[in-house]
């Protein structure tokens, strides 16, 4: 293990790579109806009432087994799982999910249009299974702090189902290009297409063949892996295999699905995540003079927030947007550019308390204006949606530039992790296109 310096943090590198391997994917059956009422976004992205409308499309909908109802009369919390596993056993006796006739790989192609502008777009992944590890032996990288409740619904759901009904997102250097090209000329045997509802179109095309599949493994295997979405997923995955004890074989638990991308994939997009604070503690006359003894405030309107900022960053001055209940919007930038991170009393690298996302928390939420904790604060990808909440419940918005996919490297790296909301990366991977369960092993 070797250890060397990128700018002021500290990187490691780590002997171990990752290990794929081709898997018996579970898929909708063409007498379920089309893809489109039976495919969703993944769990944690769905509010209760998107969930269901969801589950309305169709009863074979992948949220009945995702996000299991909880009913009224149910005995107890744990029922729901319950209700998913049997389910998930019903689909297969009924032939509305079936078993691939051989081990595949499956490429994963999306193809979408930002919010904002026209121009297409298409990112290509593999979806395949990887070997769970530690982040300790630095195979498998995390870059976003988790927390304990989320993982144990999720536990709760794998130990009920023995499947990973969902793909978390990983990415991989890919300097040259090679594994994109080796996956996007890899012959398939058929191609599926569906759309969902944020507008882009998904197709799944399975890879068999052999020789493309160890091609693709053997130029896979000296990579690390960047989770890029499904922190929570991953350390459940994690836990679950070590609850199992040592083996001096490989067995089901060791692995989990997740769909690969090469960080070179023109289509690899980062979005912002806005916060909306639903209480502030200072009111707004004294927030904005306690922001003005660290930053410089141009008034600015609430649609021209975004533009503005993203401008200022193209320029290389970092810069946030707030919005108050009443209407009044600032751009704010550092009055003394290097010197904020002196007032962030943690242990963490220079690196990641230069990084935008950690100036919100950790300065201008927590220091500056006392916001306390993350219950008082809301998440939108939508700026229209920030600026617009301002005349509702929400009592400000912060705007935010995203982090690059450097940032995310870095950090991960480093052994350090953002907070939780960090990095948003667009499209989210479709759930129910490609089921696995362990028992197909």
């Amino acid at each position: 293990m070797g250890v060397y310096r990128r700018g002021w943090h500290t990187l490691v590198e780590f002997g171990s790579m990752a290990s794929i391997r081709p898997f018996l994917g579970l898929r909708y059956a063409s007498d379920c109806g089309p893809l489109d009422g039976l495919t969703a976004p993944p769990y944690d992205v769905l509010s209760s009432e998107q969930r269901d409308q969801y589950a309305a499309r169709n009863n074979h909908n992948v949220v009945h087994l995702t996000l299991p109802e909880q009913k009224e009369d149910d005995r107890s919390k744990y029922v729901k799982y319950l209700r998913s596993s049997a389910l998930l056993t019903e689909w297969r006796k009924s032939g509305a999910l079936e078993l691939e006739s051989s081990p595949a790989f499956y490429r994963y192609i999306q193809h979408f249009t930002i919010p904002g502008s026209p121009v297409p777009l298409v990112r290509t992944s593999i979806i395949t299974l990887i070997k769970v590890e530690p982040y300790e032996n630095g195979v498998v990288l995390p870059h976003e702090q988790t927390f304990p409740k989320h993982k144990e619904d999720r536990m709760r759901i794998l130990e009920a189902t023995r499947s990973h009904l969902e793909c978390i997102f990983g990415l991989f250097d890919d300097p040259s290009g090679d594994v994109l090209k080796a996956i996007i000329d890899a012959p398939s045997t058929e191609s599926l297409e569906t759309h969902s509802d944020d507008g882009v179109t998904h197709f799944l095309e399975p890879i068999t063949g052999q020789e493309s599949i160890q091609t693709i493994k053997d130029l896979i295997k000296d990579k690390k892996v960047w989770i890029a979405d499904g922190h929570h997923r991953y350390e459940t995955a994690l836990a679950y295999r070590q609850g199992k004890g040592a083996s001096d074989e490989l067995i089901p638990e060791d692995y989990l699905m997740m769909a690969l991308c090469s960080i070179s994939d023109p289509g690899l997009v980062l979005l912002p995540t806005h916060r909306m604070v639903k209480t502030l503690p200072l009111g707004v006359e004294e927030s904005v003079a306690q922001l003005s003894t660290v930053f410089n405030l141009v008034e600015t309107a609430g649609s021209d927030l975004m533009s503005a900022i993203e401008d200022s960053a193209s320029k290389g001055v970092p810069a946030f947007g707030v919005l108050f209940k009443g209407g009044q919007g600032f751009v704010l930038t550092e009055k003394n550019p290097g010197e904020i991170k002196g007032l962030i009393a943690t242990s963490d690298s220079d690196f990641l308390k230069d990084l935008d996302v950690t100036v919100l928390h950790q300065v201008i939420l927590s220091k500056l204006l006392q916001v306390k904790g993350l219950d008082s604060i809301a998440y939108t990808r939508d700026a229209q949606e920030a600026v617009d909440a301002v005349q509702g419940d929400i009592e400000a918005s912060f705007l935010m530039n995203p982090p690059s996919v450097e940032d995310m490297k870095v950090i991960a790296l480093g052994g350090e992790k953002m907070p939780q909301k960090s990095t948003y990366y667009f499209p989210k991977i479709l759930s129910g296109l490609v089921i696995w369960s362990l028992n197909d092993f």
